[in-house]
């Protein structure tokens, strides 16, 4: 009763203090969005091709699903939801069982996949909203981040950016260097293009682009073809799925000879769910199980597309997911779901298979994080990293590829709404504070906001080895494990401080 009546104590002052932000001057930063500014050198300054380089890299599909949780594929445990193309994916290649993201919501997520950079470097902590939402739904928002950060409020954090900005290198932008044509399906959520035209992913390295905006529970929900809206407001998201996999396959098929590099984010299971008629009622998860079958059935249309063009040796085909599931969904084994920094909010289905390279049934239970698929992808097709700029991803693709390899992090950190909240090394998770208050809280209209969680007191200490779930605190048995923790969260916080956007002189 004590700590939950400290807590409640907190809240209300956040509260209180983030009105005193909103009303002092803060209304600007908390809701109009900054202006994206030019960048700072070009791809092509900065990126070099590997001497030597065979000259044959791989096609790349990458393939982001929204809130698909750890347990939701039938190769991760799931009894529920059949998944036969993506547990083929698994048979025939590669399945992570320790992979995470570098956040447990879509934008930053999004952006570390991308850029191989946490998104605290970029100012993204946050899932972006329209810009064209009313004043008053914006400081409704800004409310909700405020319960969010719970005591860590700051007038620089609370405003962030608007979308990525413009002085990041994609994916995109970098495989281009190396010949690529480049394609985006689906979701983008890094910017609000509608308003901010600089913001669409044309802009951003991709040679075309078919997709949404933002998430599909915001409104309006146009599609676009490139910078052209073709629907204002898509009304019936049940062919959302159908449509993006036969954009993928036009892409896939047309175009010239060489290597190609497709970005397919579906919407779904993000909430809410929507299926087309031949996926309605056929899983025994629901509704939320007929979703993820039109999924694999989609990555099932895709495989068939590459073995038809005899492109599926040399391409490396990779699904995942941006973070845990939300309402709905399995995290699995573990604790946590979407917005949380236990591993249910971040561990994720993590596939890959690559014919050339990968051999099939290949199991890497090592740590690794979405931030390594940009320093990978490089690599795989001989191209360097940015010399301008630090890298928080590795280079995993001894891991894809090579049965006992090791992986390159010595620790990974985990944010909750650009706050740094834990860190993972080895086995350890330490964490040292949780956050009660998960936004969007989900409403019950009889009793009010439901809290997802509660914590107990902070740190917490976790070995994942013998506790994936998160269930036993360890911190007064082993007192000096997470005293190093700690020092390793300070060390990284300070060398953040100094340098923020990891810029090299």
């Amino acid at each position: 009763m004590e700590m939950e009546g400290r807590s409640r104590r907190r809240f209300l002052q956040d509260l209180a203090l983030g009105g005193l932000f909103l009303t002092a001057g803060g209304i600007a930063g908390a809701c109009s969005p900054k202006e994206p500014t030019g960048p700072r050198k070009r791809p092509r300054e900065v990126i070099s091709r590997v001497s030597g380089t065979p000259g044959d890299p791989p096609n790349i599909i990458l393939i982001n699903a929204d809130d698909l949780g750890y347990g939701d594929l039938g190769c991760y445990g799931s009894r529920a939801i059949r998944t036969p193309e993506t547990d083929r994916l698994a048979r025939e290649g590669v399945r992570f069982t320790d992979f995470h993201t570098c956040d447990s919501v879509c934008t930053p997520s999004r952006a570390g996949l991308l850029t191989g950079r946490y998104p605290r470097r970029m100012d993204l902590y946050f899932p972006l909203f329209p810009e064209s939402l009313s004043l008053p739904k914006k400081l409704l928002t800004q409310v909700g981040y405020l319960a969010g950060r719970v005591g860590l409020i700051d007038t620089a954090e609370g405003s962030g950016n608007s979308g990525m900005p413009p002085q990041e290198i994609t994916l995109a932008q970098a495989l281009k260097l190396r010949g690529y044509r480049t394609a985006m399906v689906g979701k983008w959520h890094l910017g609000d293009f509608t308003v901010t035209p600089a913001y669409n992913p044309i802009h951003y390295g991709f040679d075309s682009f078919l997709g949404v905006p933002y998430s599909n529970d915001m409104t309006p929900f146009p599609l676009y073809r490139n910078t052209r809206a073709v629907e204002p407001h898509i009304a019936d998201q049940s062919r959302l799925t159908g449509l993006y996999t036969e954009e993928a396959i036009r892409f896939i098929r047309s175009g010239p000879a060489g290597p190609f590099f497709l970005y397919l984010a579906h919407n779904f299971p993000h909430r809410p769910l929507h299926v087309s008629k031949a996926f309605q009622n056929r899983s025994p998860g629901g509704l939320y199980g007929d979703v993820v079958e039109e999924l694999d059935w989609s990555l099932g249309r895709l495989l068939e597309t590459l073995q038809s063009r005899q492109a599926e040796d040399n391409t490396l085909i990779i699904f995942t997911s941006d973070n845990g599931p939300w309402y709905e969904g399995s995290p699995g084994p573990f604790r946590g779901r979407k917005g949380q920094t236990y591993e249910g909010g971040h561990r994720v289905p993590f596939i890959a298979r690559w014919p050339k390279r990968i051999p099939p049934g290949l199991l890497c239970e090592e740590p690794a994080m979405n931030i390594d698929l940009f320093p990978t992808c490089l690599a795989l097709a001989g191209l360097t990293l940015p010399v301008d700029r630090l890298i928080d991803g590795r280079d995993i693709s001894a891991l894809l590829t090579q049965s006992g390899a090791k992986s390159p992090h010595e620790a990974l950190y985990f944010y909750h709404h650009g706050h740094l909240e834990g860190v993972r090394s080895g086995p350890w998770k330490y964490f040292r504070s949780l956050n009660h208050y998960v936004w969007p809280m989900p409403v019950n209209k009889k009793i009010g906001p439901i809290n997802h969680h509660t914590t107990g007191p902070s740190p917490l200490l976790f070995n994942l080895d013998t506790d994936p779930g998160e269930a036993y605190n360890l911190i007064n048995r082993y007192p000096e494990r997470g005293r190093k923790l700690e020092e390793k969260m300070v060390h990284w916080e300070r060398t953040l401080a100094e340098n923020p956007g990891g810029w090299v002189k």
